[in-house]
């Protein structure tokens, strides 16, 4: 028994060591905060420096900044000799504020230096980790808010995001600092703390609308208004949106959003409307867009890659959301995470980054889940987390025999990083045994995230 108990500790203790890591981390919000901070950095600055440009889209953007700097006209946008209107103005201003910071600190090739332009989107993705904490704050304790922005600080997604001079993750960012203030708003236990002299909130919730919209137009508008419109046909009342000031509150927005679209109004006429909406935006709606169409369903097969690691819990976590889905909270994550994710995957049009917003609700779910230790125990379901491994050790294989047969030399070299799947995973001690349906100790992921709870005997 003292041999069987002295291995149980061995075996487990590395869940052990990352629960002491969230409990240090848990003692303050400046420490959770740091952690983050510092996951996140550890994720997304490998190669943030030296990629060169890529995507088609990056390039754009970049060189349409360079060009609104050097003529320093910062209302009409341009692409050489083109107007680009697809998008509004948001991201190149926040481009442009940092190429001009570095030139003005004496760094010579600032204009043509790429990694300059993804600074915001840096910003941005840092941002949503941190936004997607305090959001869960509202619902779920401090230890799995730490573990939902874990989630998203390792989620590949968002790690590529990070890498890119888009729009995208500095949208995200908008879409869950709104999602967070809507959140406070709806839950009856946090608008409690809502005086009538509260204007924090207001002004976070129409400050994000704001920028959201001056990033890409009306997409932030959809994802609050069907979070905002399903609460309202499940509860049958809205009275809780006079939390956020509405009236004043979209004065505000209109003061923050009307001067630049005036102005480019007055420069392009119903050129900037006819690019930006009837070039860009509606026919996505019902047309393959420079060849990026694709069925319903797509977003979902590609969610257990480009969520990963937090993908892997999903499956496990979801009996249980299905069962806490008439709770506020729930609710509220539901609201935000099936109606805009049904619309985007009917939509013709798809890019994996359109569904990057709606990973905050999922990560908030799953550590809530993990939080209450209720992941499933179903046998096929824990039984489904071994093919995470035993996947890549096959496309490793495959990968190895397809140099064989195409290039007729057998890559020694690659076969160590083909293997190494199979040494993490399958080692005695490996992350199929962190699962096992007797184990009372559910881990995130060994790879990028860590622990719900410590084990108990």
């Amino acid at each position: 028994m003292a041999v069987t108990a002295r291995y149980d500790q061995r075996r487990f203790a590395p869940a052990r060591n990352l629960g002491a890591i969230l409990d240090f981390a848990t003692l303050s919000h400046a420490r959770a905060v740091a952690v983050l901070v510092l996951v996140a950095l550890i994720n997304f600055l490998p190669g943030f420096f030296d990629i060169p440009p890529i995507d088609r889209d990056e390039p754009r953007f970049a060189q349409a900044t360079k060009q609104m700097i050097e003529n320093r006209d910062y209302v009409d946008i341009r692409f050489q000799d083109e107007v680009r209107y697809k998008k509004p103005v948001g991201i190149y201003w926040l481009q442009a504020g940092v190429v001009k910071t570095a030139s003005a600190l004496g760094m010579t090739q600032a204009l043509t230096t790429i990694w300059l332009y993804r600074i915001p989107s840096l910003v941005g993705a840092i941002g949503t980790v941190l936004l997607t904490y305090w959001t869960a704050l509202a619902l779920v304790s401090r230890r799995a808010a730490l573990l939902a922005g874990l989630m998203m600080a390792s989620s590949i997604l968002l790690g590529v995001e990070a890498r890119l001079a888009t729009t995208d993750a500095m949208l995200a960012a908008t879409i869950v600092a709104a999602m967070g203030a809507l959140a406070r708003a709806y839950l009856p236990e946090q608008r409690k703390f809502l005086g009538p002299a509260e204007w924090t909130l207001p002004a976070i919730f129409w400050t994000a609308l704001a920028a959201g919209v001056l990033l890409k137009g009306p997409v932030i508008l959809m994802f609050v208004g069907l979070t905002i419109g399903a609460l309202a046909i499940a509860d049958r009342q809205v009275g809780w949106l006079m939390a956020l000031r509405p009236l004043t509150g979209f004065i505000w927005f209109a003061a923050l959003v009307l001067p630049w679209f005036v102005a480019i109004l007055s420069v392009a006429g119903e050129t900037f409307l006819t690019n930006s909406v009837g070039g860009d935006l509606i026919p996505k709606l019902y047309s393959s867009q420079e060849s990026h169409g694709a069925p319903p369903g797509t977003y979902f097969v590609l969610f257990w890659l480009t969520f990963f690691p937090g993908s892997m819990l999903a499956a496990l976590a979801a009996p249980a959301v299905w069962s806490a889905r008439l709770e506020p909270g729930a609710r509220f994550l539901l609201a935000w995470l099936v109606p805009s994710w049904t619309v985007l995957e009917i939509v013709v049009t798809k890019l994996p980054h359109y569904v990057l917003p709606l990973y905050p609700p999922i990560a908030i779910l799953i550590a809530g889940v993990i939080e209450a230790r209720l992941l499933s125990r179903s046998r096929w379901l824990t039984a489904g987390i071994a093919w995470w491994f035993v996947f890549p050790v096959l496309l490793g294989i495959v990968g190895i025999l397809a140099l064989i047969a195409i290039g007729h030399q057998l890559g020694l070299l690659a076969w160590a990083s083909r293997a190494a799947p199979s040494w993490s995973g399958w080692s005695p001690g490996g992350s199929t045994r962190w699962m096992a349906p007797n184990n009372r100790c559910c881990v995130v992921s060994r790879l990028h995230s860590c622990s719900a709870s410590r084990c108990s005997a």
